[in-house]
């Protein structure tokens, strides 16, 4: 069933909804979290404070803000039926490229002409296939005006979360089972399920709403480790630096990044494929620090991915005469084993996409979502889509009738 894709009322709300929340500067900080802080910028506060208040205003029951900065609200159901479902989204955007100043550009079915934004940056369906066939269904478009990110990750999962509910609270006559919401921080910091209140959880299944691409539905997902390899040198004067007198920490994390494996970096990867990947490199001649991701869907290969680090460091090191210290820290595992476990939850999925219409599309996560960390915490999570495509980035953009399609199957998930 349709019944919100379908509706120019629902959609009209449903982009009001979203474009209200990507105005909204919810930025986490990835070494603020990495250092203990959380949730880890004061700003995700305000988008949670707002989505206390407009889930009270839905009627939603014991709505609260926790003092993790977690978002918690029920919907009871309206039929006998005793079981609970559990929809998730998460707040913050993600550090890399800023989410202040979000301003939305609006394309009401879309033909395929070409847009132009600031910054150079250009969205063509020559170039990008996603948006040629959003062309070819003339859908409605939302992008940046190319200055910041949009936000769609994961603002697209949460106006569909409410707008889910507000057309189930406004047609009592669909019965549905309990469903219990929470909006989470510090997703993209990878520590989005550090405090969530597994106290208030009474279901027993889930589901993330931070899916790209409509009809995808993914049930697996990256072990993720981090790495931070940290070279310790000799300053001195750079006139008198001769015989040993200077060890330059920079140069030792030049030459480590050389010797990592080009044909093991995220551009030179895809589908099941890992990686190593260079994020951040901060320090002087006397230290020098790379932080880095690693990325499988093998634990094995996350093993050798861990001993290839540890033998270009070490040879950076000696190459250089100096020091080197590697800690690595687990970020999450991948879900495939434990969802293995439970078919039904998949099944129940499934079935939701084949009555809104939307052909399927499985397939791995070349990431994680805070399913997979609740996954892991015994909660069955996989991931549905939201119709958003090229997250992080100034071309990111949405579509408005795909995020309908996913509220549709939201509904369809908790209908009796």
């Amino acid at each position: 069933m349709n019944k919100i894709s379908e509706s120019k009322d629902y959609t009209k709300r449903l982009l009001e909804r979203f474009v209200k929340y990507v105005k909204i500067w919810s930025e986490s900080d990835g070494n603020a979290a990495d250092n203990g802080v959380f949730p880890s910028t004061e700003r995700q506060w305000d988008m949670a404070r707002i989505l206390e208040e407009d889930m009270k205003a839905l009627g939603m029951s014991e709505v609260q803000l926790t003092d993790g900065c977690y978002v918690y609200g029920r919907l009871p159901g309206n039929d006998a039926f005793s079981e609970s479902v559990l929809f998730l989204a998460h707040m913050d955007t993600v550090d890399e490229v800023t989410g202040k100043d979000v301003k939305p550009q609006i394309f009401e079915n879309y033909e395929g002409q070409e847009i132009k934004l600031n910054n150079g940056v250009v969205h063509s369906v020559e170039s990008d296939e996603a948006l040629a066939e959003a062309a070819t269904n003339r859908e409605t478009i939302i992008t940046t005006d190319g200055s910041t990110l949009l936000g769609g990750d994961d603002k697209c999962g949460i106006a569909a979360i409410l707008t889910a509910i507000e057309y189930l609270q406004e047609h009592k006559e669909e019965k549905h089972c309990n469903i219990e919401v929470i909006f989470s921080p510090d997703e993209e910091t990878g520590h989005g399920m550090d405090k969530v209140p597994m106290e208030l959880i009474k279901s027993k299944l889930a589901y993330t709403v931070d899916g790209g691409n409509i009809g995808e539905l993914e049930s697996e997902c990256f072990n993720a480790w981090a790495a931070d390899v940290t070279f310790t040198g000799k300053a001195c004067h750079t006139g008198d630096a001769k015989k040993g007198k200077m060890v330059n920490a920079v140069s030792m994390a030049g030459k480590f990044l050389s010797l990592l494996p080009h044909t093991m970096t995220p551009e030179t990867t895809e589908n099941y494929e890992g990686f190593i990947a260079p994020m951040e490199v901060t320090g002087s001649i006397d230290s020098c620090k790379v932080q880095l991701l690693l990325r499988s869907f093998s634990p094995d290969e996350i093993e050798q991915q861990k001993c290839i680090v540890s033998d270009c460091a070490e040879a950076a090191a000696i190459s250089f005469n100096g020091k080197k210290e590697i800690k690595f820290k687990q970020q999450y595992l991948n879900m495939k084993e434990k969802m293995d476990q439970h078919p039904e939850v998949l099944e129940k999925l499934r079935k939701a996409f084949r009555e809104a219409g939307v052909a399927i599309m499985e397939k791995p996560i070349r990431g994680g979502t805070d399913g997979s960390r609740l996954t892991e915490m015994g909660i069955p999570c996989p991931n549905i889509f939201t119709g958003g495509h090229k997250y992080h980035s100034r071309y990111e953009w949405v579509s408005l009738n795909q995020m309908a399609k996913a509220a549709d199957i939201l509904v369809n998930i908790v209908r009796v």
